[in-house]
């Protein structure tokens, strides 16, 4: 066989049947996968077969072992290295040939400063390898902790994603998951039943919707392997190939078609989206977790073509108070952003912590405690927004100048207390009230009184609290100026290995 047929063999994979039951699936193969992601792509190891002769494995073998692996330049030219499970060869199933790939793969990625990219697609471990498969997950996984924060690191779940192979997209930065095709579980329906006795189907225990919007596993869902693709690319668009470099600059941009608009009533809800979207560039802003923790907004945007990234409390659900799910979104986004130069963008509107007994025993304290610990280790540029309500450690907690806000922006609408006026006076003035002749009217002055103090961004901002009270429509030129101003910002963390997040 020369070499012409060799590579014929390979790029058919597990052959035409397997291939057509893969596209009657609504699954593109592995190779049709890549050629979307690519504009040019060099397969490497293309003829590396598993060496595994056990119960008749030698008669099973395929070209490439069941995965893709390679480099290449995306749309816009920048290089980004890649493997893609094809389910079509073996499942997909990974084994010890297959796992040295994805690892060789990851090495490159790493040599040379650029995205790795992994579509999953895989039945799992092969079983037939045994402990060879396994030491290929552990191989994996080690070279997924090294490379984070060093490099961008994306996968893509467009198929099943079970037992051990999970843990490899859940410490990669961000996760995509197909509707209708991808799945992602440690232990399947069979094996739950068996144990614990709870009957689920595969769909309600790990699909994609469920890892959006319930277990909080994944940031994105595509309709198909196509928008995936898409949505791969977009992303990457916001990021920098390595941690030692800048994201990148557009040069053309257009205006905000908004303009910021606030309801007159501080208990009336709003969309902050609708604030983002007057504060970043047209069309820029792309949504990270969007079913997930609702209550805070995070994505990435850009200013003056400049990537940011932003994280918004959302008053149309929970007030906007910070919880468990919230804490823990905003705070791996935060440190995702700090790992690759992405300055920081905090706009305001907090009650509070969600108070309840679920809260409290959940572990609301360590939970709430990663998003301090996040802002206060984060060294890129910060620029926290007050829009209205800024209470208790939630202020604190959405970044104020003690946690290393750079620029602190309230506008005229901003109450900055320690809670609000209801709360307030009751504690502050229980006996005065209950002395009172009219225990409600006594109440509402106080309240009154309260909230006339401390309703507004004053008093914080004679004390240093606050850099500038602006008008809403200032907000954008005065964060373009201060990116300008904090472009070559330098700030030196403590000498150590690495700090100790809460759980």
């Amino acid at each position: 066989m020369d070499l012409r047929e060799m590579r014929e063999k390979a790029r058919e994979g597990g052959g035409e049947e397997r291939i057509e039951k893969q596209h009657s699936s609504g699954k593109l193969t592995a190779r049709e996968r890549i050629n979307l992601l690519f504009e040019d792509f060099e397969e490497t190891d293309m003829f590396v077969t598993s060496r595994c002769t056990d119960f008749g494995m030698e008669k099973n073998r395929f070209p490439g072992d069941g995965v893709v692996t390679g480099y290449g330049r995306l749309e816009e030219g920048r290089v980004a290295c890649a493997y893609a499970q094809d389910f079509t060869a073996m499942g997909g199933s990974l084994g010890e040939a297959h796992a040295r790939k994805i690892c060789k793969i990851m090495d490159t990625a790493m040599k040379i400063g650029c995205p790795i990219i992994g579509l999953n697609d895989s039945g799992g471990a092969r079983i037939q390898e045994g402990v060879d498969a396994l030491s290929g997950y552990g191989h994996i996984f080690f070279r997924n902790t090294r490379a984070s924060g060093v490099v961008p690191q994306i996968t893509a779940i467009m198929g099943p994603c079970a037992g051990g192979a999970v843990y490899s997209p859940a410490i990669t930065d961000f996760i995509i998951m197909v509707d209708k095709t991808a799945h992602m579980f440690i232990t399947g329906p069979q094996v739950i039943e068996s144990v614990t006795g709870e009957k689920v189907t595969q769909d309600a225990l790990g699909n994609a919707m469920v890892h959006n919007s319930v277990s909080g596993n994944a940031h994105f869902i595509a309709k198909d392997d196509r928008e995936c693709i898409e949505i791969i690319r977009n992303l990457l668009s916001y990021l920098p190939s390595n941690n030692m470099e800048l994201p990148p600059l557009l040069d053309e941009y257009s205006e905000p078609s908004k303009t910021i608009s606030m309801p007159s009533d501080p208990a009336k809800a709003y969309d902050v989206i609708d604030v983002i979207s007057s504060i970043v560039d047209h069309g820029s802003f792309m949504e990270v977790q969007r079913y997930f923790a609702k209550n805070i907004v995070v994505g990435f945007g850009r200013i003056a073509g400049q990537t940011i990234g932003i994280i918004a409390n959302q008053p149309k659900v929970l007030a906007g108070c910070l919880d468990i799910d919230a804490s823990d979104k905003a705070a791996r986004f935060i440190r995702f952003c700090d790992s690759f130069n992405i300055p920081l963008l905090n706009l305001v509107d907090v009650p509070g912590y969600l108070p309840g007994v679920k809260q409290e025993h959940g572990g609301i304290i360590r939970h709430g405690a990663k998003l301090l610990f996040a802002y206060s280790e984060a060294s890129v540029p910060k620029m926290t927004v007050i829009m209205r309500k800024a209470y208790g450690g939630a202020y604190i907690g959405m970044c104020n100048k003690e946690l290393g806000a750079d620029a602190v922006l309230a506008w005229p609408t901003a109450e900055i207390a320690v809670m609000g006026p209801e709360g307030a006076v009751n504690i502050v003035f229980r006996k005065e009230i209950e002395n009172a002749e009219d225990k409600e009217k006594r109440r509402n002055e106080l309240i009154s009184e309260y909230r006339e103090k401390f309703a507004n961004p004053y008093v914080a901002a004679g004390r240093g609290y606050i850099d500038e009270v602006v008008e809403p429509g200032e907000t954008r030129e005065r964060l373009k100026s201060y990116l300008t101003i904090l472009e070559n910002k330098r700030d030196s963390l403590p000498k150590k290995k690495h700090g100790n997040i809460p759980l």
